[in-house]
């Protein structure tokens, strides 16, 4: 067996493994720390605006990446008001919408699994692989989704603390 083929093997699970961590935490109550939210509302912004550049010169990834953003920014909208929100004593809980958090994480693992079977497989030289990974329109798509989705319910999770601050309750 090729070198190439062990280590696609062997990353497989680890996605997988860290996929399944992730939607296992998605689907229950959290709660609400208001530095994770700024991390997002700042990062991924930030992100989208590194993945930006690349992509200046192709259009197809352009509209690709605006498209994903403004389907993440939807289903963001739609996610917040799905979410059950509590506030206990002093503190903040929400338990978001799994299905949307799941569906964006496997959709983002699949995309990830994908790419690896393309490099992997001799599909695509590594070096192509690399360059093409911030200008292929469907990665900009699913990472638009991602950003989006982040940022835009990260927004939303911080105006229903500030709103419920100020409201007392």
């Amino acid at each position: 067996m090729q070198t190439q083929s062990l280590v696609a093997l062997a990353l497989v699970p680890l996605v997988g493994w860290r996929l399944y961590q992730r939607m296992r935490r998605l689907v229950g109550r959290q709660k609400s720390v208001a530095w994770r939210h700024w991390t997002a509302a700042i990062l991924f912004p930030l992100l989208l605006l590194m993945l930006l550049l690349p992509a200046l010169g192709s259009p197809a990834a352009l509209v690709a990446l605006g498209a994903g953003v403004l389907a993440g920014v939807a289903l963001a909208v739609w996610g917040l008001r799905l979410t059950h929100y509590e506030r206990s004593g002093g503190d903040f809980y929400y338990t978001p919408s799994a299905h949307i958090g799941i569906g964006l994480s496997l959709l983002l693992g699949c995309r990830i699994l994908y790419r690896l079977v393309e490099v992997y497989d001799g599909a695509l030289a590594h070096a192509e692989a690399a360059r093409q990974f911030g200008s292929s329109p469907l990665t900009l798509l699913v990472f638009g989704m991602l950003a989006g989705y982040y940022a835009s319910y990260a927004i939303g999770l911080l105006r229903w603390r500030r709103r419920n601050v100020a409201g007392g309750g």
